[in-house]
This record gives C-alpha cells, sequence and structure tokens, in this order.
C-alpha cells in the first residue's frame, strides 16, 4: 500500500519536473501565514497582492476549483485556485499532494462561507512530498515512532512543537538569570584527556592529529573552576555532557547541562541564588509556580525546607552512617533487594559510597515530593566538595529534590590540593577494584589548584528539570534521543 502511494507521488513528480522544478532553490514568500491572518482586513481591503507560503494540510479537487489548506510555523489560511485565473492551474491539479510545499500568489478574499483566503494568481510547488504525511488524528501514536522519526512526530502534533518552544524558553531564562546574577558565560572544550567533575563512564574517541585518546566530558566542573583560578569570579557555561551509562525515564547518554561558580560564596549564598532561579525558570517556561508530576502538585513558590541527609538516611534505614561499615551497608542493600551493582562497569565489590547512594536513592529520594534542600552529603559521595568543618565526614554540599528526583547539585568547592588529591586516591583505588565509574586523578586540576583557587561554590542542572516541570520522561523532551536498534 505505502509502496504503491510513494509510486504515484513519484509519478507526479516526474511529470511535473518535465515542465518545472519541483525544487526551487528560492520560494518567494512576502507574509507568514499568521502576519496574514493577523493582518487580513487591511490586505484585503487594499487589494494588496501576497505571495504566501505553506504546507498542504488538505487538498480538494472540484473539477474547476481547487481548496489547498497552506500551514507554515506561524498559522493557517486556504489558497483557492480557479481554472480562470490561477496559472498554472491543470498542471497543479494533477501534480499536487497532501505534504507538499506550495507558494501561493494572488489576493486575500473572504469566501462566501466567511474563510479567510486566498485567491491564486499563480502558484508552484517549491517542495515534492513524496512520502505520504500521517494524518494529525492517526498515524503516529507509538511512541517509539515518534521519537525514530522525530520530524514526523513536530509535523503532525502541534503539542509536541510548543513542547521545544518552551524548552528554548527555559534554557533562554536559565541564561539570563545567570547573567542578571553577574555570572559570565564561557565556553570549554568538549574532549578532555582527563575527564573528571561527575562519577560516570566516559565516551573515548582518538584524535588522529595528536595519535592519542581524548574523552567526551562527563562535567563542566573542573574547566570552570580553572578560570577562578585564572581570576573570574563568577563563571558558567550551558552546554553538551556525555556519559556511557544506562537508558531509563531519568537518564540520557547525552544532555545539556548548566553550570555556574561563584568566588567568595559558600554553599548557603549559593542555597539562595539557586532557589530564585528555578522559581524564576519555572515561572517563565510554564507560566506558573506549580507544576505537576505524576499526578501531583509539585508547589515551587514556598519556601524550600532543608533536609539533613544523615537524619533522613537514618529515618529510613535505621542506619547511622556515621558508624556504618561496607560491609553492613552490603547486608542492608542485600536486605533490601538491591542489586549494589545495577550496571556493567562497577566492581565486584560497591565502595561505601556507591552502596550509600543506591540505599538512598531507593528509600529517601522517592518520598521528597516538594522542592528542598538536601545537606550535609557523606565524604564517601562527594569527592570534590568541603568537607564540614563540624561534621568531618559530612560535606558543605546540597542537592535539589523535589517530585522524587535530583534536580540539581552544588557545594562548597574544594579548593586544598592536598586534600583533593587524597580524595582523588580514593577514587583511584575504586577504579583499581573495578568501578569504571569513579573519578580520575588529574594531575593538571591539582596543579591549578596549588596556585590557588578562591573560597567559592559552584552548582550544576541538567535537562532534566525541564522534563520533571513538563511531567514528560526526559526523552520525550529531546528531539533526537538515541534509540536501541530494532525498529
Amino acid at each position: 500500500m505505502l509502496h504503491d502511494l510513494i509510486a504515484e507521488r513519484k509519478r507526479k513528480l516526474a511529470a511535473y519536473r518535465a515542465v518545472a522544478d519541483p525544487y526551487p532553490a528560492q520560494a518567494a514568500r512576502t507574509v507568514a501565514l499568521g502576519d496574514l491572518t493577523a493582518r487580513f482586513g487591511a490586505l484585503a481591503r487594499g487589494k494588496r497582492r501576497v505571495s504566501v507560503v505553506g504546507r498542504v494540510t488538505s487538498w480538494r479537487d472540484q473539477g474547476k476549483i481547487l481548496f489547498a489548506t497552506l500551514a507554515d510555523a506561524t498559522g493557517k489560511i486556504q489558497a483557492v485556485m480557479t481554472a480562470e485565473e490561477t496559472a498554472p492551474f491543470t498542471l497543479l491539479k494533477h501534480s499536487v499532494d497532501i505534504g507538499d510545499f506550495l507558494e501561493v500568489q494572488g489576493r486575500p478574499f473572504t469566501t462566501k462561507r466567511g474563510e479567510k483566503s486566498v485567491l491564486s494568481a499563480r502558484a508552484r510547488l517549491v517542495a515534492k512530498s513524496v512520502r505520504p504525511v500521517p494524518s494529525e488524528w492517526c498515524g503516529l501514536s507509538d511512541v517509539e515512532t515518534r521519537l525514530r522519526k522525530r520530524y514526523l512526530d513536530l509535523l503532525v502534533n502541534p503539542g509536541v512543537r510548543e513542547l521545544f518552544v518552551k524548552k528554548s524558553e527555559f534554557w533562554r531564562a536559565m541564561r539570563e538569570q545567570l547573567v542578571k546574577g553577574g555570572f559570565l558565560e564561557m565556553e570549554t572544550g568538549v574532549l578532555e584527556p582527563v575527564p573528571g567533575g561527575a562519577d560516570a563512564e566516559p565516551f573515548v574517541t582518538h584524535l588522529n592529529a595528536l595519535n592519542r585518546d581524548f574523552y567526551l566530558r562527563i562535567s563542566l566542573e573542573l574547566p570552570l573552576k580553572r578560570l577562578l583560578v585564572g581570576g573570574y569570579e563568577k563563571v558558567f557555561e550551558i552546554g553538551r555532557v556525555f556519559r556511557n551509562e544506562g537508558m531509563d525515564r531519568d537518564h540520557l547518554q547525552d544532555y545539556t547541562q548548566m553550570e555556574c561558580y561563584a568566588a567568595y560564596w559558600d554553599h548557603r549564598d549559593m542555597m539562595r541564588f539557586v532557589e530564585q532561579l528555578y522559581r524564576a525558570v519555572v515561572k517563565r517556561t510554564t507560566g506558573s509556580f506549580s507544576t505537576m508530576r505524576g499526578g501531583t502538585t509539585v508547589d515551587w513558590k514556598k519556601r524550600w525546607s532543608e533536609v539533613d541527609y544523615f537524619k533522613a538516611f537514618m529515618k529510613a534505614t535505621g542506619i547511622d552512617l556515621e558508624r556504618v561499615t561496607r560491609d553492613a551497608l552490603h547486608r542492608e542493600a542485600e536486605k533490601r533487594g538491591l542489586a549494589p551493582e545495577p550496571r556493567a562497569g562497577r566492581p565486584a565489590q560497591a565502595g561505601r559510597g556507591r552502596l550509600i547512594d543506591l540505599i538512598f536513592k531507593k528509600t529517601v529520594q522517592p518520598k521528597l515530593i516538594q522542592p528542598c534542600f538536601l545537606t550535609g552529603h557523606p565524604v564517601d559521595i562527594s569527592p570534590l566538595a568541603k568537607a564540614d568543618p563540624k561534621h568531618p565526614k559530612k560535606t558543605l554540599r546540597f542537592q535539589v529534590m523535589a517530585a522524587g528526583t535530583e534536580l540539581g547539585n552544588g557545594w562548597a568547592e574544594l579548593n586544598d590540593p592536598e586534600e583533593q588529591r587524597r580524595r582523588f586516591d580514593e577514587q583511584m583505588k575504586l577504579r583499581a577494584a573495578g568501578d569504571r565509574e569513579a573519578q580520575r586523578l588529574d594531575e593538571d586540576f591539582i596543579e591549578a589548584l596549588e596556585y590557588g583557587m578562591p573560597p567559592a561554590a559552584g552548582f550544576g542542572l541538567s535537562e532534566r528539570l525541564f522534563a520533571v516541570i513538563m511531567d514528560k520522561p526526559i526523552r520525550e523532551t529531546v528531539l533526537f534521543p538515541l534509540m536501541r536498534e530494532g525498529k
């Protein structure tokens, strides 16, 4: 069936090509369809000739009159072509299909039924659609097909197009709030000799010019903190990061992340800034301070509470993180039916920090629905954060939690080169034990710290926040997500 439809369209294409170019280099558009509709009265009264271009979304052949609905990114209009007034009428009659792009030149008028239209004097194809486009009512209900053929999803689902307009507004609002806060936008390299700044397995690539392997960055952190060493005081970057890990509702292999760093701020200065940042971005993106996630209202306007990591862990599990051993944590994970090694690339014996993080994410995190700050994380899971001088096993770290997931991560930055080396050494021991996600020793970063980095706070968030406030799985909020083979 589809083969026959394509063959018929190719026949029409060949017939049209024999007379005119079905793919001209330029389309003569003098007014967008939305603007035409808005100014229709004045243009019609002035009998001004216009030239409009759009995709044909409906086509009716009534003998000596052809009716086409044209659509562009701004709106729709009806085009009327007649045997008496439109050239080349016969060629169009036998060539045009739904999905084609049509240029129509003529004057605006209102039909007897009151429909705003353009009466065509001339019309031509400017792009022939060889494959039939699915209708707006049927043809693209399968999520996998929609994600694989996102261009069709955007074409037939106006709501999906609007989603990505909102995503653009999301990042615009983020950028404007950061600039307003005195942060300077920077660009750092995607290829790194040593990946760092997060617990993740990187993608590896090879640079022929240097005959050397490099890694796609997993974080923006370490290059931006080098800029603090270099004398900048407030910097941020919005860019892609890449992590070679599992695929689920909340994780992607490549995604957009924002990270910002402020010299002379502590983690509480950053917390105050972040709370206002989220409110401004959510309101600008959605038009409201309240959003939905899985049928539950999330209120971003109320003052955020603070949740102590150690106390929340104790309440949920009965375990005191000040004293618990690695083996006891392993037994707790097994008792709860949690696989301590849920993904490839983790060692046969998961480290203490990995086990803490796993148990926390399964017991405490799902209960944190309203926006809050999770504070006082264990040193075991925070290799780049300053230790709390009052509680050496805790760090001066915070996470934004809402809707049962983590939506941002910040801390007072570790700027002691000797302590940083010790933390990296602990991470390298985990790597030696088989944990490919543990962080690596970065000698150049330690050397940068040895020149002196001012006290500073940092924060990062990913586009997961957008998915949450839109109440969508994250893959559906990405234009072209990576997909498994098979369809």
